[in-house]
Formats: C-alpha cells, sequence, structure tokens
C-alpha cells in the first residue's frame, strides 16, 4: 500500500469525529435559503474533509501517521485573542439551536464546544512538534479559523485556531518568533489581525486579490508600531497555477523566512486554491502544493528544526481535496503511497499553468517588502 522512501522523525497528525459534527445547516453554499435562495449544502460542510482522512486510510498512510489526541481549549486559551464578550455570544448561541457568527458564518448546537476542540487540536499539535515528540503535524480540525478576529467570527470561522495557537506557544513554551505562510486563497486576515503589532511573529498571505473579505489583504498592510515589515501579504490575480504559487514561495516566501529566521513554521492551510474549488479561481495542482511543502520543510530544516505545524482551513471540492491533502501528507512523511491524483493528466493540459508576465508584476512588487524585515 504505501512504501517508505525517506525514513525521518514522526508526522503528527490530528482529528476528530467531532470535527465533522459542526452543523453550517441548508445554505445555499454561502447564501441562507430564503423565498428566492433554494435549500442546499453550504460550501463549509464536513464532506471535503472526511474524504480527506478517508483517502489518507485507503492510501495507508494513516498507519504511518503519529496520532494526537485534540482537546479544547479553555477559555482563558481563548481569551489570548478573542474578546470575552464574543466567546460569551458564540457560547450562548451555542447553547441554544445556534445561530450566526456575523455573516455566512452559521453554526448549530454544540459547535460552541467543537470550535473549543478545533483550536485545541491546533494547539495540541504546537505541543507535540515543541515538545519533540513528532518533528512536523498536521491538524485537521473543523471550523476553520484564519478569518476570526478577535471579536468577531467570519468567513466560516468562528475562533482564530492558528492564532490561538502561537499565542499558547510563546505563552506556555516561550518560543520566540513564528512565521506563518497562509496558502488558502482567500485572505488569511484574522492571523493578520492577531500579530499586525508583532515583531515575533511574521505573518505571509497568498491569495487571490480582493477575493475574500472584500478590501482586505492588500500589498499596503504590513504591520503597525513594532510589527511594521512582519505582515506580508501577496494578492495574486485570479488564474495563478503551479508557476505563480512557485515563483512567489522563491522570490517572497522564501527569503522572508531566512530573513526572519522563526523558531516554528507554521501553514493554514487550505486547498481552495486548487484547480477545481468552487469558491476560487486559481489553478493550483495537488502536485503544486506537494512541491510547496517540499519547500517549506526545506526551510525548516534549515532555519528550525524541521518543526512545521499545518492547521486545516479551506478547500471546498469534495473530490479534490483528499488528493491535495495526500499529496502534501505524502511529502510531510516521506511516504509515497499507490494513490495517483486523478486529475494530474488533464489539469496538466491546461494553458497558462506556469508564470505569467502579469502574475510576475504582482510577485515582484511583494519581494520588494521582504527587505524590511529585520
Amino acid at each position: 500500500m504505501a512504501e517508505k522512501n525517506v525514513i525521518g522523525n514522526a508526522t503528527g497528525f490530528v482529528f476528530h469525529e467531532l470535527y465533522m459534527w459542526h452543523n453550517t445547516w441548508n445554505w445555499a453554499q454561502v447564501f441562507p435559503p430564503s423565498l428566492t435562495v433554494q435549500p442546499g449544502e453550504h460550501a463549509e460542510n464536513a464532506e471535503s474533509k472526511r474524504r480527506f482522512r478517508n483517502l489518507l486510510e485507503v492510501s495507508g498512510l494513516l498507519d504511518h501517521l503519529t496520532p494526537i489526541k485534540p482537546r479544547a481549549a479553555t477559555e482563558d486559551e481563548l481569551a489570548r485573542f478573542h474578546t470575552r464578550p464574543y466567546i460569551a455570544r458564540i457560547k450562548k448561541l451555542s447553547a441554544e439551536n445556534g445561530g450566526d457568527a456575523s455573516i455566512m458564518t452559521p453554526f448549530g448546537k454544540g459547535s460552541f464546544e467543537i470550535a473549543q476542540l478545533s483550536a485545541g487540536g491546533t494547539m495540541a499539535a504546537f505541543d507535540a512538534v515543541i515538545e519533540g515528540r513528532v518533528k512536523n503535524a498536521y491538524a485537521l480540525v473543523r471550523p476553520p479559523g484564519h478569518h476570526a478576529i478577535a471579536d468577531l467570527g467570519m468567513g466560516f470561522c468562528l475562533f482564530g485556531n492558528v492564532a490561538v495557537a502561537v499565542m499558547h506557544a510563546q505563552a506556555v513554551h516561550g518560543v520566540g518568533r513564528v512565521a506563518t505562510v497562509d496558502w488558502d486563497v482567500h485572505h488569511g486576515n484574522g492571523t493578520q489581525a492577531a500579530f499586525y503589532g508583532s515583531k515575533d511573529v511574521l505573518t505571509i498571505s497568498l491569495h487571490q486579490d480582493n477575493l475574500y473579505p472584500p478590501n482586505s489583504g492588500g500589498l499596503a498592510e504590513t504591520g503597525t508600531g513594532a510589527g511594521k515589515g512582519y505582515n506580508l501579504n501577496v494578492p495574486l490575480p485570479p488564474g495563478c497555477g503551479n508557476g505563480a504559487y512557485l515563483a512567489a514561495f522563491e522570490h517572497v516566501v522564501l527569503p522572508a523566512l531566512r530573513r526572519f529566521k522563526p523558531e516554528l513554521i507554521v501553514v493554514p492551510s487550505g486547498f481552495d486554491a486548487s484547480a477545481v474549488d468552487p469558491l476560487g479561481r486559481m489553478m493550483v495542482t495537488a502536485e503544486g502544493y506537494r512541491q510547496m511543502t517540499r519547500l517549506l520543510m526545506t526551510a525548516a530544516d534549515e532555519l528550525c528544526g524541521g518543526r512545521l505545524v499545518m492547521s486545516h482551513e479551506g478547500g471546498y471540492s469534495q473530490m479534490y481535496v483528499p488528493y491535495c491533502g495526500l499529496a502534501v501528507m505524502e511529502e510531510m512523511t516521506g511516504i509515497k503511497t499507490h494513490v495517483a491524483d486523478p486529475w494530474e493528466e488533464p489539469m496538466s493540459t491546461w494553458g497558462q499553468q506556469e508564470l505569467q508576465p502579469h502574475q510576475w508584476t504582482a510577485i515582484e512588487v511583494a519581494a520588494k517588502l521582504v527587505t524590511d524585515i529585520k
């Protein structure tokens, strides 16, 4: 089933069945049902995540992962980032029959506790990597987190899983510099907001230009005060494929990481920049995610003893998310399975997968900001 081609330290894996029970109701993709919108299935439902986990089992790779048991983040731990009134509001609504954290972020009864487990699962992955129990780890958690801000859930996110986990690592483990590399197709505005004034956390977001949230993730958003220069956005034109993403890594992400010298690298890992995602307009393939993972692992080996954590965010193609996730996990473990990406051949023939001139223009502008990192 799975053949090991590289022998290395263990890769941790966080998962819990309750993540699949977070209820986003019968919305029509991102709109609530009404007399003019037929009920359907919310884009952020359990299926793509469940299929990801299932493909890990079918491929045999699950047997090679080190299970990491998630725990619930406490309200005090959530409050390192979120306001107490916001936490109390989500808790109250969840205890009744659910509600909406803001707009497009519905949740059901019990989702507060599941969101606690989601943030706590990311924290558990951090703990395992920092304590040396595993070399790297993937937290397949739900609900996602990178859009949530201190006093508001948004973009399907209730609590900032990565932001809370980074603050936990700094407060409990004494970790200094942490770098986040967000490759979700949407701007990681919540993680950016959490550390916008900090020079101890480098936040990098590669995303489709002005997709979501509106008017968020521009080049001018570089941080404030002590954090000036430590927030990098790479707003990419729609239609970017592997060529553009790998160029952005080569000219922005990797130079920024080398200048910053983090003690830990974290990826808010969304697979919605894939070529068949319904909520994005990019063309990244599973092989593209594999190559980006390889580059990050090399950087982590060079800079921080290989310490790399990924926490699951978006990705809404139920068919393709599992293959993107499997490619990442194969790279993280150094184990190649028998499973082939069924989209690899047709996608390889699609035009403009290579870096295009207008894409390079956007990347080149972002690359000039790297020198502001000290």
